[in-house]
């Protein structure tokens, strides 16, 4: 076929696969009955295709059946605390270590359990998992006899709902959690046999400190050749791009830093087709910028008091040339809401919650990788000048007058791109 129909056809078959990259990017794991059902079936689709380029460019594999996709990503950066998991609910709070724990432990238990469970039954063999002598050694204690060890099962078993993993018969959480009753929930297996992403099981890694089991954990093969060890690196630099908000050079190593300099053209080209993300290349490093604006967990700007908050101390830091210290943020908030309190919510502006705003603006500018903490303050870094406000012009009345532009912002400033060869 050719043609126009064709043409039409091709490029329908291109947004189709680009929404399904897309979902698995946003939601690694997904149901046939979950939000995202419309994108479920064009994965499915698509697994072919999808499952090429991600195995092929980042080493992820993609897993796909009747029930769940299942994308078993791993990150870039194995150390990054600033995108944790968080509470399926409108609060949305970030999970504490109490929380990760219950949550591994859950997963085991449901692992050997049975097609249904209650609540109830499940926190009994939750709490006969967390006697292992080498947790209780390590600090770990469970009873579930306090309300709040309660509400963080309660909170683990929503995410698991959210995710797909259980499916609830009947009761509210909330009955738990208060003891005045129980949930039933059905265990979908294919979907719980999805969770794990790593490419080791934790059981078999003998490293005792946290980093190195995490390399254990995500250690490929020996990269004895040049072909292992350049493929490597570029499915470490294409999962920090699709990952991270910005990739700074700084951050690289040398080996890295020169393969990016050579196909930074292909890999950037390369994500662009699968995604739509477009790269905009800076003198300090590369942001994969997304049209659309919804590829994203951490929104720069954001409606509302916080978002304002932190747009205006964005700014405040962009001016910077050297690290500020929270308290002097903090002033700075005092003296923004004299300016603009007409505007933030009655909490904002009491006396006492500016230390609480300027934590979570730092929450949110350190997670997009525009400010970073340091023993000494709050450092800026180079993609902050973007919010940088520069000092308002006057203009007269008369005859039109030429103002000589502004000399560029010392960071981030633009680079010319040499064309680079795809990669052979």
């Amino acid at each position: 076929m050719s043609g126009p129909l064709a043409e039409v056809l091709d490029g329908q078959r291109q947004a189709d696969l680009q929404k399904a990259a897309r979902a698995l990017l946003k939601e690694p794991l997904l149901t046939a009955d979950g939000p995202y059902v419309d994108e479920f079936r064009l994965v499915r689709r698509h697994a072919a295709e999808l499952r090429e380029w991600f195995e092929r460019n980042v080493g992820w594999a993609l897993r796909t059946d009747a029930d769940a996709a299942r994308l078993r990503k791993t990150p870039g950066t194995l150390t990054d605390p600033t995108h944790p998991a968080r509470e399926a609910a409108r609060s949305a709070l970030p999970f504490t270590r109490r929380r990760y724990v219950l949550l591994c432990l859950t997963l085991a238990v449901l692992e050997r359990g049975e097609s249904q469970v209650a609540l109830g039954r499940l926190a009994e063999q939750v709490v006969l998992a967390a006697a292992d002598p080498e947790l209780v050694a390590a600090g770990i204690t469970f009873t579930l006899e306090r309300r709040d060890e309660r509400l963080d099962l309660a909170a683990v078993v929503r995410l698991l709902l959210r995710l797909g993993v259980l499916r609830r018969v009947a009761g509210d959480e909330e009955a738990y959690v208060s003891g005045s009753g129980d949930v039933l929930y059905d265990v979908r297996r294919r979907v719980l046999a999805g969770m794990p992403a790593s490419l080791r099981g934790p059981s078999m890694v003998e490293a005792e400190e946290f980093e190195e089991r995490l390399e254990e954990m995500t250690a490929q093969t020996a990269l004895d050749s040049d072909e292992l060890r350049f493929r490597a690196i570029r499915w470490t630099l294409t999962r920090r791009l699709l990952d991270d908000p910005v990739l700074y050079y700084d951050d690289l190593t040398d080996d890295e830093l020169a393969y990016l300099t050579r196909q930074r053209g292909f890999i950037t080209a390369r994500i662009n087709e699968l995604t739509g993300l477009v790269a905009e290349v800076r003198a300090e490093g590369i942001a994969m910028v997304d049209p659309l604006d919804d590829l994203t967990d951490v929104r720069m700007p954001e409606q509302g008091t916080h978002g304002h908050v932190t747009l205006l101390l964005a700014g405040h830091l962009a001016r910077a040339t050297g690290p500020v210290e929270p308290a002097e943020l903090a002033a700075r908030v005092r003296e923004l809401a004299a300016e603009h309190g007409g505007f933030w919510s009655k909490s904002a502006k009491e006396p006492g919650a500016e230390p609480q705003l300027v934590e979570q603006a730092l929450t949110k500018l350190v997670a997009l990788g525009l400010a970073e903490r340091k023993e000494r303050g709050v450092v800026p870094r180079p993609a902050l000048a973007r919010y940088a406000v520069g000092d308002p012009v006057i203009k007269e009345r008369g005859p039109a007058r030429h103002h000589p532009a502004p000399p560029p912002h010392p960071t981030m400033t633009d680079v010319v791109q040499d064309d680079v060869k795809d990669e052979r």
